[in-house]
């Protein structure tokens, strides 16, 4: 029901200006000035009084954690996202941002959060171009094959593929280095809602910035830019400046200047990739990356800034919120450092012999399996696991050693989606 009021709440809020968004067509040789300019303007819809810089737009359309009903089906679910508007849908974009914000600007190097909503708003153009204010996030590619056989399949926004979520077909390379953020399974009730899917787009484009930093070397706006080559394609090698793929992630920065620069961040207003217009033309420069900035993507370890509780000192601080699906690593001591007197009592899911249960047990249980030479039992590092850590962190039931289910089952269990984590 929170959800049906926040959608009258916006059409009410849009009525009162401006008239009904007119019909689009997806006919690519529509005038460029029609996609250019495709929707109305309208008020925002957050208190334009709020420093959107510290504080993100507020989430004024209540969306929760997720879009629509955990019992509902799909078609209900794919119901309520088709009723979005283009408006909605950016603030929809907005509150996964504004809940992640230090993790993805200090992954991709944006300190500007308004350049981190148009970069999103760029993105969803070039995948979905925002529902057209037709068919609101309910935009599906690529499934003509069948349920999570083909890795393109793809819904939302920003077209989020299967192989972003926790579960999916173990032939698909795993997705699974970006602990700050909850891993939803892959089940057609968390695939086709729009808020998860903008959460898990948003994970992927993360997954994609940890690879090109730690694998490829990169650095400055590449980072970026080669992520989001990697959402599109599984690759995130460096990008050419011509070729297959090369335009890809740089259309996206020259649509997100159109939404930053003209003023489009909170409206009805979208364009499309196809548009030719003057509005667009402009960003298409060669040196369109240099709007981005110059600010390093680092993966220095994160504390979110959001209510918490501390359960003890040298633990993980975990959100207060009953309903959040964030988990967020907090600093380098509370996510991997353990006691330095192990204990032997058994404690499943307490990676790192804390005696607590908290999200640094899924973040040390990550790194020793992504960086053993470091985190492994025989690693270099002072917080590495021990052997009574690699016994508590095998702790999803599933009696196959330490995995990444068992990081998976100590982040449910935080969430208080299981009640309790199983011994094998």
């Amino acid at each position: 029901m929170k959800k049906i009021f926040g959608v009258l709440t916006a059409a009410v809020i849009c009525a009162s200006s401006v008239t009904a968004l007119p019909f689009v067509s997806n006919d690519i040789n529509v005038s460029a000035e029609e996609w250019c300019y495709a929707g109305e303007t309208c008020e925002p819809l957050h208190d334009t009084s709020r420093d959107i810089q510290t504080e993100g737009v507020g989430n004024p359309l209540n969306f929760g954690e997720r879009n629509t009903p955990a019992d509902a089906s799909t078609a209900e679910i794919r119901a309520i996202n088709h009723k979005m508007t283009v408006q909605e849908v950016k603030y929809a974009l907005y509150k996964e941002i504004d809940e992640h914000w230090e993790l993805i600007s200090t992954r991709l190097g944006q300190p500007e959060r308004e350049k981190m909503y148009a970069l999103f708003l760029g993105l969803g153009s070039r995948e979905s171009t925002l529902g057209e204010g037709k068919i609101g996030s309910d935009h599906e590619t690529a499934y003509e094959d069948g349920w999570g056989v083909n890795s393109a399949h793809a819904y939302g926004t920003l077209q989020t593929a299967v192989t972003a979520f926790a579960g999916c077909d173990p032939k698909f390379m795993p997705e699974d280095n970006v602990p700050e953020m909850f891993q939803y399974d892959f089940t057609e009730k968390n695939f086709y809602d729009c808020i998860i899917s903008n959460h898990m787009g948003i994970r992927k484009i993360l997954h994609f910035a940890e690879i090109c930093m730690n694998e490829q070397g990169m650095n400055d706006y590449q980072v970026v830019r080669n992520s989001l080559k990697g959402f599109n394609t599984g690759w995130c090698n460096m990008a050419e400046d011509d070729g297959a793929y090369a335009t890809y992630a740089d259309e996206i920065c020259a649509m997100a200047q159109f939404y930053y620069n003209e003023g489009h961040l909170y409206d009805n207003v979208f364009t499309w990739t196809a548009a030719n217009g003057e509005a667009i033309n402009k960003y298409r420069t060669p040196d369109r990356w240099k709007w981005w900035g110059d600010t390093a993507p680092s993966m220095a370890p994160i504390a979110e800034k959001q209510e918490t509780t501390t359960t003890t000192t040298e633990t993980a601080t975990t959100t207060t919120e009953t309903t959040t699906s964030e988990t967020t690593a907090t600093s380098s001591e509370t996510t991997s450092t353990s006691t330095s007197e192990e204990k032997t009592d058994t404690i499943y899911g307490d990676a790192n012999c804390d005696g607590e249960i908290s999200l640094g047990d899924a973040v040390l249980i990550m790194q020793s399996m992504a960086n053993p030479s470091k985190f492994g039992i025989d690693g270099s590092d002072a917080g590495k696991i021990t052997a009574q850590g690699l016994k508590n962190a095998d702790c999803s039931g599933n009696n196959d050693g330490v995995t990444n289910m068992d990081a998976l089952a100590v982040q449910k269990y935080m969430l208080k989606i299981i009640s309790s984590l199983p011994e094998t």
